[in-house]
């Protein structure tokens, strides 16, 4: 998931559990106003972000959206980039914004909630793996 992306699931997502109301959401409406602004108000991109908006939840919508965000380039875009690290810079700093905030790429992943470790093995039984 590209920071673009990253940055307005987050900030929905956050909104949606009440979290960090003002600083998120100024920051969530200046890059939605950037994007309405660079690629207009009824564009594929802006459509699937309010779309997202009404089911922040949604993994559909939120694929729809990074796709929309990855036709339009906008992980190449300076001004959106900058604009999502900052949203995301302001995510973290409010409370429990840190766990609204996770990227995880690759074909095989693991998620641990509240700390600590995974180990993912591929193809192969745990039991292989000890000496």
């Amino acid at each position: 998931m590209d920071v673009v992306t990253q940055a307005l699931v987050a900030a929905l997502t956050a909104l949606a559990s009440g979290i960090g109301q003002k600083v998120i959401d100024e920051g969530y409406n200046a890059l939605k106003a950037l994007i309405k602004k660079k690629h207009g108000e009824k564009s594929d991109v802006s459509q699937a972000l309010e779309a997202l908006e009404a089911k922040p939840k949604s993994t559909g919508r939120q694929a729809t959206l990074q796709e929309e965000l990855e036709a339009i380039h906008a992980d190449q875009d300076e001004e959106l980039v900058t604009a999502a690290r900052q949203l995301l810079a302001d995510i973290k700093q409010v409370p429990q914004g840190a766990q609204m905030v996770q990227q995880i790429t690759g074909n095989y992943n693991a998620v641990v909630q509240g700390g600590g470790s995974a180990t993912v093995h591929v193809n192969q039984h745990p039991k292989d793996q000890q000496a």
